[in-house]
């Protein structure tokens, strides 16, 4: 074995410490470059993966129902109007404030009980305004802004149909939309009171008041609020009554992609600011008195302390 000589012994720190400052360098230069490249993803990143598609594609596409009056509906000129829909304006105009997008266009997807869930599931819809409940198994696949309404199931039917209470129906017609709290509710007080109800499983409110104005069906079951509005735009209004006690309970809210606290908390935001200043209450009116929808139901005791709750402070 050959010893090393003293030069080679002296050169032999100069080439480590090169190597050395080599790798030293290199890995200032790859965290600096990291570095470089989280700053400009933050730059244009708004921590939010909703509102970044919404600032890549300049559109925000809204989901509505096309017959929930009065809370999404389309209109005499074809357009989608309601309640929900002026609550989602609201927020959409902060939405183009937050992503700098002025002329931002709002596309319009309907939706219906079976689909809506999975539309916003898989990023088709950015928001929901229609008339949705919030619930917990729901919650496992999208969000909810604030309770914007609560209502509960109850029956339309023919003022002389001598129905009362689902009770009265035993071995009778039922409609109900499908993918609907209103038809879970259904079926468990069939199945807990031995009814045997026949059940129709109808796409949407209008099929469903079809059913019973054609008399293909002995009742239809939704929430109470939107009975008394298919009520209000029916031929023969006073041919049909809204009876029984409330199947459900069922509080309304905008739906919104899960997971993106930060979109939720535009949302929120916006919907707090508008209860605590009272215009929450003046956009319910406008859709609850007699008007448009010739719908006369005040706001409730309960909707009203929800709006007080839910107006959190700045």
């Amino acid at each position: 074995m050959r010893l090393a000589t003293s030069s080679e012994i002296n050169k032999a720190p100069t080439t480590m410490e090169n190597i050395m400052k080599t790798k030293l360098i290199s890995m200032v230069v790859a965290c600096a470059t990291a570095v470089l490249s989280a700053s400009s993803v933050s730059a244009q990143d708004t921590g939010s993966f909703v509102l970044d598609r919404i600032k890549e594609r300049g559109v925000i596409n809204v989901g509505h129902r096309e017959s929930s009056i009065p809370f999404s509906y389309i209109g005499p000129d074809g357009s989608p109007i309601g309640y929900s829909l002026d609550l989602c304006m609201e927020i959409i105009d902060q939405i183009k404030e937050t992503v700098e997008v002025s002329d931002l266009e709002v596309n319009y997807v309907p939706v219906t009980g079976q689909t809506r869930i999975p539309l916003m599931a898989n990023g088709t819809i950015d928001l929901e305004c229609g008339s949705t409940t919030n619930n917990l198994t729901r919650s496992q696949q999208v969000d909810y802004l604030a309770v914007t309404f609560i209502t509960g199931t109850k029956l339309a039917v023919r003022a002389d149909a001598g129905i009362n209470e689902i009770e009265d129906m035993a071995g009778m017609t039922i409609a109900v939309a499908q993918g609907t709290t209103n038809e879970r509710a259904v079926n468990r007080v069939s199945e807990e009171a031995s009814l045997g109800l026949r059940v129709m499983s109808v796409k949407d409110m209008s099929q469903g008041w079809l059913a019973l104005e054609t008399g293909r069906a002995d009742a239809f079951a939704t929430d109470s609020v939107l009975l008394f509005g298919l009520r209000s735009k029916a031929k023969s209004p006073n041919d049909f009554e809204v009876v029984g006690r409330f199947l459900s309970y069922d509080p309304y809210g905008i739906m919104v992609p899960r997971n993106d606290s930060t979109f939720r908390l535009i949302g929120n935001t916006v919907l707090a600011n508008l209860m605590r200043s009272g215009e929450a209450q003046e956009i319910y009116n406008k859709w609850f008195a007699p008007g448009p929808t010739n719908i006369n139901m005040p706001l409730s005791d309960t909707l009203s302390t929800a709006f007080e709750i839910q107006a959190l402070p700045e």
